[in-house]
């Protein structure tokens, strides 16, 4: 009996353990990851994404996407920022990025200091995911706790950055599903849009829209837009996603939607007689809200699929495997 009881202690053991190594790996993320590894990382990160965005105030909003767009496709691993080899199809030259998605020299830059100090320490998935953080902080917007360990990917995915990423013509269903899939709500959704309170967008991205006549778009807006924007030609021409605060980071964006003025029919989708309408009035009305939970979404996206412990690299350079 004694023997059987031991048995089925052991055999309960290595189920729990079994069952404790699915376990999702957040847990092994820490605000404090780096403090005796590399202790002076997040200055120093901090310091160079400063004095990115200080150079050019749009850099913010370029990095805080670049993070987006890294975390929907195969976790938050830096996979976005691997280039075209025989053996990766680099996430660069998908459709949402192509000629779009920027910042990856201020990523690889801070990398750089970082290797300076402590080689072969601080992952670029981290770096990446900090330096949205800073970048929000530089342009007046919220901060938050950014809890580290994450590891760096050996592998990119085109097909999946075509497929997850939010288009600018994306219907609100479409959207809701979409961050659904990736465990975002519905108000962690419209919380993350607001990021396009700084910014801007090509023309051929918003076109359709302020050529269309239609009813969810303010007339005035739409001839102010066209004089920068042709119809048949200026692809590449920049507008503001927030005409009117575009380089600070606050609820104006919440604000233009309640009016018809939203760049890009995704954005505009989010107040159009749906289900996020009465998110976006609460974030037109309370800034401290849409702040608050901006932070949040962020530290929840932050955090999808990771790669901890053993699994990934910590890569030298961020363009590159070792």
């Amino acid at each position: 009996m004694g023997r059987l009881a031991s048995f089925a202690t052991l055999s309960a053991i290595t189920t729990l353990f079994l069952l404790l190594s699915t376990v999702p790996c957040q847990a092994q993320l820490s605000p404090s990851f780096y403090d005796t590894t590399c202790p002076n990382a997040l200055s120093t990160i901090r310091t160079s994404i400063r004095q990115a965005v200080s150079r050019e105030r749009r850099m913010a909003a370029s990095l805080i996407r670049l993070h987006f767009h890294d975390c929907f496709v195969q976790g938050c691993d830096a996979s976005i920022l691997l280039d075209e080899t025989p053996t990766i199809q680099s996430e660069k030259t998908a459709f949402p990025n192509v000629n779009s998605a920027r910042g990856y020299e201020v990523v690889e830059a801070a990398k750089l200091e970082v290797e300076r100090i402590c080689p072969g320490v601080v992952s670029c998935a981290d770096i990446l995911t900090l330096a949205a953080r800073d970048a929000s902080v530089a342009v007046g917007g919220p901060s938050w706790s950014v809890k580290l360990g994450r590891r760096d990917s050996t592998t990119a995915s085109r097909s999946l950055a075509n497929s997850d990423l939010p288009g600018p013509s994306s219907s609100l269903d479409a959207l809701i599903s979409g961050f659904g899939n990736k465990g975002l709500s519905a108000r962690d959704m419209v919380a993350l849009s607001g990021a396009h309170t700084i910014g801007q967008a090509q023309c051929f991205l918003f076109r359709d829209r302020i050529y269309s006549n239609g009813t969810d778009i303010d007339a005035g807006f739409a001839s102010t837009r066209r004089r920068q924007c042709p119809q048949n030609s200026g692809d590449a021409n920049l507008a503001p996603l927030d005409l009117v605060t575009p380089n600070s980071f606050d609820n104006n964006y919440f604000k233009n939607l309640m009016q018809r003025k939203g760049l890009l029919q995704s954005d505009q989708v989010l107040f159009s007689g749906g289900s996020t309408d009465s998110i976006v009035s609460e974030y037109s009305r309370t800034p401290q809200t849409f702040a608050s939970d901006f932070a949040n979404a962020m530290i929840k996206m932050g955090e999808i699929e990771l790669l901890t412990g053993q699994n990934g690299i910590i890569r030298r350079v961020c363009s590159a495997i070792n």
